[in-house]
């Protein structure tokens, strides 16, 4: 009976969490935007699969060739987002808008805050801290003070952490909440890779300290903070835009002018993805998916604990 009890209370905690979140300390700020000048870049490669890699990771499209051809493209002044959407941003557009709150933040208690937790009996907290929060220290002779201290420092921990597990409707609302939008497909790649057409946004040569890639081993949540790679950042000082979490743009998956691949995905069915994801799947360890060109495509209705997003907007001159 006991068992029961502390299930059906662990339970119900659970449950507030998904619709109850407290707006202490609301005071954001506006994410910093880096300026993306006017004027020409390589997008797209001319690369050809000479191995037989995508065979053997069973991939579901052809290595490069929705990328094909590399080309001049010339754009507008426009602004991005340093970092990647943080938790606790989203969470003050959760509150304010009463939005759907991301499965990810149920599965990892980022919602259950001490509020909820001092309801908790003392063999559910015990529980949540071992299970779910997977404190490291021995939660059984801790004092009940001290795992409400200690869990509600490691939620701390992931206010700076990339919001995840976001469908494409709500990431383009979030960003029109903040007068901003989505980027566009060509502004994700020219503020990835700057105007020398690079492979990575660091220069040419892999280097796997410089994102969080593979499979997200080094962090408790697989993400990584969102200002923590300094030197994977991009020519115009942007973060993470290649692995940490894949990131929603603006447009759909669609052919390039002068491309001839065809792809039966081509169409308004499936938004475009860039910047590679810490995965979760031995495959996304290959640097290829961690390229400034590099193409994926999910349904707008995706969520995946890699998938977040960043915000873009049009010049203040225009």
């Amino acid at each position: 009976m006991v068992n029961k009890i502390s299930r059906f209370g662990l339970a119900l905690l659970l449950s507030l969490s998904a619709v109850t979140v407290f707006a202490e300390n609301a005071d954001i700020t506006e994410n910093e935007m880096v300026l993306i000048p006017a004027g020409a870049f390589l997008m797209g490669s001319n690369d050809i699969d000479t191995t037989t890699r995508g065979k053997e990771y069973g991939l579901i499209k052809p290595l490069y060739l929705d990328e094909h051809p590399q080309r001049e493209v010339r754009l507008d002044t426009f602004y991005i987002d340093r970092y990647e959407v943080p938790n606790e941003r989203y969470k003050e557009f959760v509150i304010l808008n009463n939005k759907t709150v991301p499965q990810t933040w149920s599965d990892n208690g980022y919602l259950l805050v001490r509020q909820i937790l001092d309801i908790a009996n003392d063999e559910v907290l015990h529980r949540l801290a071992d299970e779910l929060f997977k404190l490291d220290m021995n939660t059984q002779t801790a004092s009940r003070e001290t795992l409400l201290d200690a869990i509600e420092k490691k939620q701390r921990g992931q206010d700076n952490l990339p919001v995840t597990g976001i469908a494409w409707a709500d990431a383009n609302d979030y960003c029109q909440w903040l007068n901003k939008r989505l980027p566009t497909e060509r502004e994700w790649e020219k503020a990835a890779r700057g105007t020398e057409g690079n492979e990575y946004p660091w220069g040419n040569e892999w280097h796997k300290e410089y994102a969080n890639s593979g499979a997200g081993n080094r962090w408790d949540s697989g993400v990584a903070p969102i200002n923590h790679y300094h030197k994977g950042q991009s020519p115009f000082g942007v973060f993470n835009m290649s692995g940490n979490v894949m990131e929603w743009t603006a447009d759909w998956y669609q052919q390039y002018p002068g491309n001839d691949y065809q792809s039966k995905e081509y169409g308004e069915i499936f938004k475009v993805v860039r910047g590679g994801g810490w995965g979760g799947m031995g495959h996304y360890a290959i640097n290829h998916f961690n390229r400034t060109s590099y193409r994926f495509y999910l349904r707008p209705e995706s969520t995946f604990p890699d998938l977040g997003f960043r915000c873009a907007k049009n010049s203040l001159a225009k």
